[in-house]
């Protein structure tokens, strides 16, 4: 009862903050704005906006797990206020910080979604595609790329994530290992669900094969 009646709480200030933000957007009071969800990540969290920002994504997640239950909840509000903070630097011309909200925002919303958790205060899948569309102008990070192949898998993109796991092997990311397994897991699927992932099993028999050959030239 006493989560329920908290979550209830974040949401609706959540709620309150986001429309307010949108208003003083429209005003152009961008500085105002962004004090503002600082504000209320002081509050919600009882760390500062700018402690929480220092912060990677995966200590986020630990920092937010508490008796091995991840606090999906606030992670998606941290998320939210992170990416309504990267569209409002970008507007103040602040590209850098722009990005490296934005990126934080990404991995939050796509490591939500490999957590599984439903979509109380945000869509995690629908928010990191969002994201990923956005930052398309520019050279994610590796592993970043690898987090999205991840990401890719679990959402069922299976071709998406074949030509990062490959753009990442080719750059000495990761190793023949990584793909392998990678296949391997795709051939326990169905033909259906690999078919619909962009990656038939006549293709990760190859992709497998090519590997194997490749070990022994």
């Amino acid at each position: 009862m006493f989560q329920r009646d908290y979550l209830m709480r974040m949401i609706e200030q959540m709620t309150e903050a986001i429309g307010q933000v949108m208003q003083l957007r429209k005003e152009r009071k961008q500085e105002e704005a962004l004090q503002l969800l600082d504000d209320l990540l002081d509050r919600q969290f009882g760390l500062s906006a700018r402690l929480l920002r220092s912060l990677s994504d995966e200590d986020l997640v630990k920092m937010m797990t508490q008796n091995g239950i991840v606090q999906a909840d606030s992670l998606q509000a941290i998320a939210v206020m992170f990416k309504q903070q990267s569209e409002m630097q970008e507007e103040l011309g602040r590209d850098d910080e722009s990005y490296e909200l934005g990126l934080k925002a990404l991995r939050l919303f796509m490591r939500l979604t490999l957590l599984g958790a439903p979509a109380t205060v945000a869509d995690s899948a629908g928010e990191a595609r969002q994201l990923l569309a956005k930052l398309n102008a520019y050279e994610l990070p590796e592993d970043t790329k690898l987090l999205q192949a991840e990401w890719h898998e679990a959402e069922g993109e299976y071709d998406l994530a074949e030509n990062i796991l490959y753009e990442l092997y080719e750059d000495g990311y990761i190793t023949t290992e990584h793909l392998e397994q990678f296949y391997r897991r795709l051939l326990l699927y169905g033909d259906d669900k690999l078919e619909a992932g962009g990656l038939p099993r006549e293709e990760v028999e190859t992709g497998l094969a090519d590997l194997g050959s490749a070990h022994k030239e």
